[in-house]
């Protein structure tokens, strides 16, 4: 749906795109959820309605214009739903990781100063009641589902559909005062308060302005022409900036279709009876996705595997330029056209992806093999890089100009340039309003200009224009001889094997590189028990001297593919430890959004990490643990350090300026 510049200041909030949605395309659907196995749809005047009640029972509870709201919990209509209550009140939604420990939260929460909340079930309310007490500003608690919350002290706490029914309830009272507060909304008016992920200390807010969430949404929709039509699958953490441009920003301006999964475990299930057409994951997905194929290939018959392998290699040699429209030999095209009968279209359609016209990836770097394969297939998935800061948008690939090793153009709207450093700089109509309560930190980010630093290190290619980021500002080092250390170049080709969840290489100021390896329980389970290999645990999974042979291939498969490039071939591991723990938000050593906290794993595993660079053939140690419950523990392990085979380079590689 193609719009202009000026009809787009002609609805300044998103309330003003519900209202035209409303009164625009009334019956189409706005929202899916999927409850007790059946799918439940509101049109875009239900979404009227429903927002609106809401509205009206926050009134009644006392919002004031200003508020801030916390919104925790899973994708679910009625959460969405709160957030643009919030704006139509004049308050601030602050969307909060649901997986967050009750510390975590209480630091969100005191820091906006949040006099309400809105939450989806009891474990959300016990954490919010157990911390209460450190929130001087907090009044009031609002709950979707009721199960388990009869008993509690209801003084301040809500039941949803009733907040809503109080609200219809006072509706000739509070509506005179509702549209006063709607038409003071305008462009410059706050529409979301983003906590970052905090990978080198405590999350900031990211105070998001309609004009911000607006304007990137208008751009970003005409670059994919994206239209009411589209169907997405709303799966990921609403505390994410990405889930709120698509599933509000995007969602409102274009008009389409938000579907919520029932639950966690349901989502593969829900995803493929949606069959999305506008489609978004990190990494992480993908990698999973593929785990789970490599999987299920590795169990089915002989015959099905060849077929499998044999089709797909065709597919990574002429896929991806079947897909850009490039020239293909008409022998190639009625092979892989068979091959999409036989492997690629129902593959495609086991992962849910069978209508997907615009795929992308952001988040962290993916890995060029993974990329390369789901396009092999037909999946026109693109890379996007972007930043809670730019509400997303800061580069994005076209169509027909999609490469494994660039994240594309300026965004519509967006300049670029590289400082002396070698770090990206961006200004666009995306560009935060303000790190709340942390003006050092917000001139320490955006200049009186409004660039902003992405504290990444990149290059925009003459030829092309396309830019390349080689990893975070801050992670790009020398090695001792003065080459190019560059971690996250390597980690993403080790997690390209479904048996490598995470990798964490260490290199910066020494000789060689080092690496910490998580096993995927999932994918090493399988193959454990197909060679009827038994374990009790992780630890001693990954323990097992066959795991550590595979991962050690692996390893040596990375460094001959590392050694191909002159300028990072010095990035090649040398030895390597399989970590007797997974990696976990929980204790610290991941932001909630799965991006690796090196600093902290860096200084809980120094021991670790010296053995590996003192020639120690095994390391013992103690790890602080978080189980599930809250609980402090720790566990003890001897691991073994592995040591890699590596390809000797002829010529010393440049180092990087």
């Amino acid at each position: 749906m193609s719009q202009t510049q000026p009809e787009s200041r002609a609805f300044a909030s998103v309330p003003a795109l519900l209202r035209r949605n409303a009164a625009s395309f009334a019956e189409s659907p706005a929202y899916r959820e999927k409850e007790f196995g059946i799918w439940q749809c509101w049109s875009w005047s239900d979404t009227e309605q429903q927002i609106e009640a809401l509205a009206l029972g926050l009134l009644n509870l006392g919002v004031n214009q200003g508020d801030f709201i916390a919104i925790i919990g899973r994708n679910r209509p009625s959460l969405y739903w709160s957030m643009v209550a919030a704006q139509m009140v004049g308050a601030v939604p602050v969307p909060v990781y649901q997986d967050s420990v009750a510390e975590e939260m209480a630091y969100v929460l005191d820091h906006c100063g949040a006099r309400f909340a809105v939450v989806g079930d009891q474990e959300q309310v016990d954490k919010i009641i157990e911390i209460k007490d450190r929130l001087t500003q907090f009044e009031h608690l609002i709950y979707l589902d009721p199960r388990g919350l009869r008993k509690y002290d209801h003084t301040h706490l809500h039941q949803f559909s009733h907040v809503q029914d109080q609200g219809r309830a006072a509706r000739d009272e509070l509506m005179g005062e509702l549209k006063a507060r709607e038409a003071k909304l305008d462009y410059d008016s706050p529409c979301v308060m983003l906590y970052t992920s905090g990978t080198t200390g405590k999350p900031k807010g990211v105070v998001l302005s309609n004009r911000n969430v607006i304007e990137s949404a208008k751009s970003s929709s005409d670059f994919d022409t994206l239209t009411r039509g589209e169907e997405i699958l709303a799966y990921l953490p609403m505390a994410w900036v990405g889930d709120f441009v698509f599933s509000i920003g995007q969602a409102y301006w274009a008009g389409f279709c938000v579907n919520c999964p029932e639950s966690e475990a349901t989502m593969m299930t829900d995803l493929r009876e949606i069959g999305p057409t506008y489609f978004f994951a990190p990494p992480r997905v993908f990698e999973t996705l593929l785990t789970t194929v490599m999987i299920r290939m590795e169990d089915a018959g002989r015959l099905k595997k060849r077929m499998f392998d044999h089709f797909m290699a065709h597919a990574r040699n002429v896929g991806g330029k079947i897909l850009d429209g490039k020239p293909v030999g008409l022998g190639d095209r009625v092979k892989y056209a068979l091959g999409n009968l036989l492997v690629y279209g129902p593959l495609k359609n086991t992962m849910g992806f069978s209508r997907i016209r615009v795929g992308y990836t952001a988040g962290e770097a993916i890995g060029p093999e993974i990329f390369d394969f789901y396009r092999s297939l037909g999946i026109n998935l693109k890379q996007l890089y972007g930043q809670t800061e730019a509400t997303v948008f800061i580069t994005a690939q076209p169509d027909g100009e999609v490469r494994s090793d660039t994240v594309g153009v300026p965004s519509p709207g967006v300049e670029l340039k590289i400082g002396d450093s070698g770090e990206v700089f961006y200004r666009s109509p995306g560009v935060f309003v303000e790190y709340y309560k942390n003006p050092e930190s917000t001139a320490g980010t955006k200049d009186a200009e409004g660039w902003v630093a992405t504290g990444d290190a990149g290059f925009i290619e003459e030829e092309t224009g396309h830019l390349r980021i080689i990893d975070r500002a801050k992670d790009v080092g020398k090695m001792a001889d003065g080459a190019m250390f560059a971690p996250k170049y390597v980690e993403n080709k080790l997690k390209f094997f479904p048996n490598i969840l995470e990798a964490v290489v260490f290199g910066n100021g020494r000789s060689e590189c080092t690496a910490f390896i998580n096993i995927d329980l999932n994918a090493v389970g399988n193959w454990a028990e197909r060679n009827n290999i038994a374990y009790s645990s992780y630890q001693e999974l990954a323990g097992h001297p066959r795991v550590l042979e595979t991962v050690q291939d692996h390893v040596e498969e990375v460094n001959r593919s590392v050694a191909e490039d002159p300028m990072l071939a010095g990035c090649q591991v040398h030895r390597f430890v399989v970590l007797h723990k997974e990696l976990d938000a929980d204790d610290g050593e991941l932001t909630r959004t799965r991006k690796v906290r090196r600093r902290i794993i860096e200084d809980k595993y120094a021991d670790i990490i010296e053995a590996l660079y003192d020639g120690s053939d095994r390391v013992s140690t103690r790890t602080e643990v978080t189980y599930e419950d809250g609980r402090k523990g720790a566990i003890s392990a001897t691991l073994e350090i592995r040591k890699a085979a590596v390809v000797p380079v002829s010529a010393k590689p440049m180092a990087a300026e």
